[in-house]
């Protein structure tokens, strides 16, 4: 289960309120909290070696290798051959191009058939020596691969096919973002819908759209969701007025939209449409690149990290944000508290 990055801001920024400390901007918090996710989550790996050179609780919920190891499960994953442009897809014919999300490889295995082999790392010295012998050279049912520059050399070298490769890794955590949208008095007011790059912007495409000579009879404010082939739950509040369209707002961001899309109201989506008819097209409506999320603030990435790791995302972003603005009494305070919780989970 993420942490909710609104709930961790609006925490953090209540904190600083309360001691009169400043503001912290919605771009100082993304790329703060970031940073912070990225330490967490590396320090997991440490802990691991740490902890299993210590006796551990007989009660699973008490042992601390396995609630460490319950934290990374967050980030556990393997490749989808599904979507090719995907980042957690394996690319090239062998050797293999590992996903771009991955951080930590774990294991690889082989399945051409019904049968799953898991593929045995080698350094390179050691494939040089079992390759000579017909007792241990690589072989379908016993292959292996060596790792590196972010490739898996297979061997035997017959094995090509991306599609009979699994990979099974640790993905990176995915920076945070509180997404927004700003208000009439310069306000920032977040945006609550999940970060998609096919996503359209909340607000205004009357500028978009280009009006046909269709008429409109019934005056009135239509809300109508667009929905096509590869996209959909774009939601628009549509105002005619003056038997044309005036005003064309987006409440719903919808998925699947690219720069350069065309949507077409047709008559059909309003009542008392006058000549023309139904079947015809009322405006085009032209996305640009500027509509959509990453051209914007809009839409949210939570903390990937474990829900328990709210109370140590906190502090570590006031900590760095009181090393911002260069006061020591918030950096002293979140240093202490930190340390404190570190004692406690390593002795």
């Amino acid at each position: 289960m993420s942490v909710s990055v609104d709930t961790v801001y609006k925490t953090v920024l209540l904190i600083l309120n309360k001691e009169q400390r400043g503001y912290m901007t919605p771009d100082e918090f993304n790329r703060i909290g970031s940073q912070v996710q990225r330490e967490i989550f590396e320090r997991y790996f440490e802990d691991i070696n740490q902890q299993v050179r210590i006796q551990q609780s007989e009660f699973d919920y008490a042992n601390r290798v396995y609630n460490t190891d319950g934290k990374i499960a967050e980030f556990k994953t393997e490749n989808v051959q599904a979507s090719p442009a995907d980042e957690k897809t394996i690319t090239g014919t062998n050797p293999f191009t590992v996903p771009s999300e991955l951080y930590r490889l774990n294991t690889i295995t082989y399945e051409a058939g019904s049968d799953i082999v898991e593929l045995q790392r080698v350094t390179r010295n050691e494939y040089y020596n079992i390759a000579k012998s017909k007792l241990t050279k690589p072989t379908k049912s016993c292959p292996v691969y060596l790792y590196e520059d972010n490739k898996a050399i297979v061997y035997p070298s017959t094995i090509i096919s991306a599609d009979d490769i699994k990979m099974q890794y640790v993905k990176k955590p995915e920076d945070i973002r509180w997404g927004y949208t700003v208000g009439d008095i310069g306000q920032y007011i977040y945006s609550p819908f999940p970060y998609d790059p096919t996503s359209v912007n909340i607000g205004d495409l009357t500028a978009n759209i280009t009006l046909n000579n269709t008429a409109l009879i019934d005056d009135d404010t239509y809300t109508r969701t667009i929905t096509g082939v590869g996209f959909s739950g774009l939601e628009l509040t549509i105002t005619v007025s003056g038997n044309t369209i005036t005003d064309i707002e987006v409440t719903q961001p919808g998925t699947g939209f690219t720069d350069g899309q065309v949507i077409t109201l047709l008559g059909n989506s309003f009542p008392g449409t006058g000549p023309g008819g139904f079947g015809v097209g009322v405006c085009d409506i032209t996305l640009t690149s500027d509509n959509l999320f990453p051209a914007a603030q809009q839409g949210y990435i939570n903390f990937g990290l474990h829900n328990s790791e709210r109370p140590e995302i906190i502090k570590n972003i006031l900590l760095y944000y009181g090393v911002v603005i260069r006061d020591p009494q918030i950096i002293q305070t979140a240093i202490s508290e930190i340390n404190k919780e570190e004692v406690n989970e390593k002795q």
